[in-house]
């Protein structure tokens, strides 16, 4: 395993900034906008925006035929840090679109799938088509090391946590993140928040890992978008 991937073990997650070129960033990022306008509808259901206070739209673009987002998939200089950080034989899952519109809430502390068993989990390779910063809102933040720690703790969906890292990703910046990390998206205050998240999983991981968030208060699975498990 090459540096890179002993630090991401390390921290759960790992930045590289300018991984990808402005040219691509902006051509994807109006591919996106034209995609959802600027006011598209929520897809989630009332009890999953109001008790998971996580107010993102996702779009995933293969699924409708749209191969504009194909040069990330074939990134070899991507795919060879996926393989030092997941092992051979791992899997491209999918790759998701993310909006979240001016005055949402962004995303509240979750993990992206089951934390009990450490060796069934998703990669988010997250890529950012334009700057995160104070006027757009919508920083990311991580809790280094929670993918070691276990499920989640019980609390407020958004509160600040000790030894938080907020980030604030600029266009064309690479974020990894392993799917048991604790992370949330703060508010978003500008015109428009995006990211994309082009998720990979190491051999033998079902392909629906994703299919249960676990949030502070509850876990959800989407397939048949209802709660789970209450939290408290």
């Amino acid at each position: 395993m090459n540096e890179l991937g002993r630090k991401f073990w390390k921290e759960g997650y790992l930045v590289i900034e300018n991984y990808f070129d402005d040219e691509l960033m902006d051509y994807l990022n109006h591919k996106i906008i034209g995609h959802y306008g600027h006011n598209p509808e929520w897809k989630h259901n009332e009890e999953f925006l109001d008790k998971t206070e996580t107010e993102v739209i996702p779009w995933f673009p293969f699924r409708e035929g749209n191969n504009d987002f194909q040069p990330i998939e074939d990134d070899q200089r991507l795919n060879d840090l996926t393989e030092s950080i997941l092992g051979k034989d791992w899997k491209q899952l999918y790759l998701m679109a993310m909006f979240s519109k001016k005055g949402t809430r962004g995303q509240a502390w979750h993990q992206d799938c089951p934390p009990e068993n450490n060796k069934q989990f998703n990669l988010n390779r997250l890529f950012y088509t334009h700057d995160i910063t104070d006027d757009t809102g919508g920083k990311t933040i991580v809790m280094p090391g929670s993918h070691l720690t276990g499920i989640i703790s019980v609390g407020d969906p958004h509160e600040d946590l000790k030894n938080q890292v907020v980030l604030a990703p600029e266009k064309g910046t690479l974020v990894l993140l392993h799917g048991h990390i604790w992370h949330r998206v703060r508010p978003i205050t500008g015109f428009y928040r995006v990211s994309v998240n082009s998720r990979a999983i190491p051999k033998d991981t079902p392909d629906d890992i994703t299919d249960i968030a676990v949030y502070r208060n509850l876990r959800y699975r989407f397939s048949t978008n209802e709660v789970i498990e209450e939290r408290t």
